[in-house]
């Protein structure tokens, strides 16, 4: 694949923009919501690690330490962590590598405490896990990043194989639960109790399909595929899952600015906008599915306009670059509710998904190895 080179600059040099400008704003300890493990930081640390394994300037693989050193105590234990909701179990994916070039045990004690956490989390009468315990018997696509690569990491580090069949089931679960026969796309969520407000009577479905909440659908199952092994009994399933939806996912992309709605099907509706966070998550996912073979190389036509309409957004000053238009976090609602959505400047998750679509950017058009 041909090199691809934006503005002057490779996207290797947008991601460690981002991660310079919020290492300069914050210091490790400070990321917000400072002192607690969530998956704000997780998910821009995340970013970061990926920077960090492309160029090895050693400052990130630093700040990402000293993140976690600050929430992770020398027993193992994790300060300011609820483990009842699947967002505070994310940040654990930063354990792996972190174990891995230091040694440090503690990083292995919190990672043997948060995944029976996973194992044992609330589930609905069908086996899905609940959002949150105040989320009772919801699933929401955001959970599958939230606790699916972590899982197929530990499987594999630590030959944990139930981890695996973990991640996979729930992958395909939320799939068979929430997936539009017509558009290919996924709802937000699925109430299996059919009593929130936002649940269809019928159904249990949520109304809308939502950017980011989709986004992290691809972004998590191409992360487990990574470790799950070949000859697993739902590999090939979770591949036509992931392909399904990115293909899916094509027709909607707005074709003079290579961006993805809020909304993702309602394009030019009123109110609707073009959010950045979904639009990073998608072009990270074609690229992936693209470098693994998983999709043929015409899609990266997509997930390079997707890149140059983000990179085109970006604005500067003296503190560095702006990622906006990312919609800040969100609950379960109606169309109007996505819309009416305030936006936010360099949120971590925002930053986060801009930093793992550069890295995937750069690795895809420049052939660098996962």
């Amino acid at each position: 694949m041909e090199d691809l080179i934006y503005r002057e600059h490779t996207a290797l040099h947008y991601a460690k923009e981002a991660c310079d400008t919020l290492m300069k704003k914050f210091a490790p300890e400070d990321l917000p919501p400072k002192g607690r493990f969530h998956y704000h930081q997780g998910v821009f640390l995340s970013g970061m690690q990926h920077t960090y394994d492309i160029c090895g300037e050693e400052k990130y693989y630093r700040y990402i330490k000293a993140w976690v050193d600050s929430i992770i105590y020398e027993d193992g234990s994790i300060h300011s962590f609820d483990k009842g909701q699947l967002d505070d179990i994310q940040p654990g994916i930063l354990l792996y590598d972190l174990y891995k070039k230091s040694g440090d045990e503690r990083y292995k004690k919190a990672l043997f405490t948060l995944l029976p956490i996973i194992r044992d989390f609330p589930k609905n009468e069908e086996g899905g896990f609940w959002h949150k315990e105040s989320c009772r018997q919801q699933m929401w696509l955001d959970g599958l990043y939230m606790a699916g690569p972590i899982s197929t990491r530990f499987a594999a580090e630590f030959d944990q194989p139930e981890y695996f069949d973990i991640a996979a089931f729930q992958a395909l679960l939320m799939e068979k639960k929430t997936k539009d026969p017509k558009t290919g796309l996924l709802y937000h969520a699925w109430d299996c109790d059919r009593v929130m407000p936002w649940a269809d009577k019928e159904t249990g479905l949520s109304a809308e399909f939502w950017g980011r909440s989709i986004g992290w659908v691809p972004v998590a199952i191409l992360d487990e595929l990574d470790d799950l092994p070949q000859d697993h009994k739902d590999r090939k399933e979770l591949i036509r899952m992931v392909t399904d939806l990115l293909t899916a996912l094509i027709p909607y992309q707005d074709p003079k600015t290579g961006l993805w709605y809020q909304v993702v099907d309602k394009g030019g509706q009123d109110g609707n906008w073009l959010e950045s966070s979904c639009t990073c998550l998608f072009t990270e996912a074609i690229c992936k599915a693209v470098r693994k073979g998983l999709l043929d190389e015409k899609y990266l036509e997509a997930a390079r306009k997707g890149y140059e309409g983000i990179i085109d957004r970006l604005r500067y000053n003296e503190n560095g670059v702006i990622i906006d238009n990312i919609c800040v976090g969100t609950g379960v609602g109606d169309y109007k509710h996505y819309c009416d959505r305030p936006t936010s400047e360099n949120d971590l998750h925002g930053a986060g998904a801009f930093i793992l679509m550069c890295a995937e950017v750069y690795r895809t058009f420049h052939g660098r190895k996962a």
